[in-house]
């Protein structure tokens, strides 16, 4: 017997710590950001889906839990732009209620906020709460006339 300690242990742990580490980081910077999706895309949400009428520019759609900590910040927040963008609906669907719409959306997390444009298809796309300005962002995108 020597008098070294085996440093396997402590290496192993070095590994797992870096690694949670990484993942917290990657997740974290991803969290609640508007991410582009095609237009042509299979996911398109109708007045009738929703239980509302869309927006005549587009459609902030919100999928809330009970249990979810962040989304009355998240509901607060996209009625004030709603409310202060012209064109623009608000509709909160509870997740726990639909979940036809949780599986056609592939909803793995609340809040998770679509950015819809007047014809129902999804252009935008955040799990987690999004900024103020991401929202305001999303918004010009998916309000911006298409050319004939």
């Amino acid at each position: 017997m020597s008098g070294v300690a085996d440093p396997t242990g402590l290496v192993v742990a070095a590994v797992v710590l870096l690694a949670a580490t990484a993942f917290g980081l990657v997740r974290r910077s991803r969290d609640g950001r508007l991410r582009a999706l095609r237009a042509d895309g299979p996911l398109r949400l109708t007045a009738r889906d929703l239980g509302q009428s869309l927006g005549d520019r587009a459609t902030l759609v919100q999928f809330s839990t009970s249990f979810c900590a962040t989304c009355p910040g998240t509901r607060r927040l996209l009625t004030e732009v709603a409310d202060g963008t012209p064109g623009v609906r608000h509709v909160e669907i509870d997740a726990e209620e639909r979940l036809d719409l949780v599986r056609r959306a592939e909803v793995m997390r609340t809040p998770t906020v679509l950015v819809l444009d007047r014809d129902g298809r999804v252009l935008r796309r955040a799990s987690g709460p999004p900024t103020r300005a991401e929202v305001a962002s999303a918004l010009e995108l998916a309000t911006v006339p298409t050319a004939a």
